[in-house]
């Protein structure tokens, strides 16, 4: 199964401005995602995806290996699939640009996903720290007894109206998919759901594609305000 990663990433952040080329440890965020990913033996290649002549400049002083894609992209997705009209691949993972912990590990979970024909799309859960189970910015899932999501939310999912302490889980960043559901989901307008929480995946579940998901005991902190750049910035220390 060749896979390849590709990391969007785009300068025009709005709740954390120009957060791709904010430092991490003397480093670019986006540099130390690309080295991050690059570390994972499993993959043919990393690319990251850019409208951003300023992380071009960036990618090319480093080393680190890049492609310009067109400024109308409305989501990570449809970038991810421009780069696999032009490179071929079974697999194409979906790192986001501000998940600076991701792992050689959690990458692994998540082509094992991916091991299954019926997975079109794949991504990655992990039981949620207490303090990410009321936190929005913490995307929480929940799925059925196959692995299969069935719903993923900023609120706090499942309700526990008894107290009887389910486990919660929190969707990480990090998906997979073949070419043919990126091709689908070019074609597909944005949905309903997506529209009220913002959340790109749930145009997939909207339109009937389902969304398998592998668990990893490997948390991680996406980078979408000062208060997560700091949180991240300290766990990499203390790692």
């Amino acid at each position: 199964m060749k896979a390849i990663a590709v990391i969007p990433a785009r300068l025009a952040s709005t709740r954390l401005p120009r957060k791709m080329l904010r430092e991490i440890g003397g480093k670019p965020l986006i540099g130390v995602v690309y080295e991050a990913v690059r570390s994972s033996p499993l993959l043919a290649d990393v690319i990251i995806a850019t409208d951003s002549d300023e992380i071009m400049t960036a990618c090319r002083e480093h080393g680190w290996k890049a492609q310009m894609t067109a400024g109308t992209h409305r989501s990570g997705t449809e970038r991810v699939h421009e780069i696999s009209c032009r490179e071929r691949a079974d697999v194409y993972i979906n790192v986001q640009g501000d998940e600076p912990m991701v792992r050689a590990e959690q990458i692994a979970s998540l082509l094992r996903v991916m091991e299954n024909p019926e997975a079109q799309v794949g991504t990655l859960m992990t039981p949620a720290a207490a303090v990410d189970i009321q936190n929005p910015n913490a995307v929480k899932v929940v799925t059925d007894l196959a692995g299969r999501a069935m719903y993923f939310s900023r609120a706090t999912i499942p309700f526990d109206r008894d107290q009887t302490n389910p486990r919660y889980f929190k969707h990480l960043g990090l998906y997979a998919y073949r070419k043919a559901a990126l091709d689908r989901f070019v074609t597909l307008p944005e949905s309903s759901l997506e529209k009220s929480e913002r959340l790109e995946q749930l145009r997939f579940l909207e339109n009937g594609i389902s969304i398998f998901c592998g668990e990893t005991p490997h948390d991680s902190v996406g980078v979408d305000t000062e208060e997560d750049l700091q949180r991240a910035i300290e766990i990499l220390k203390k790692r």
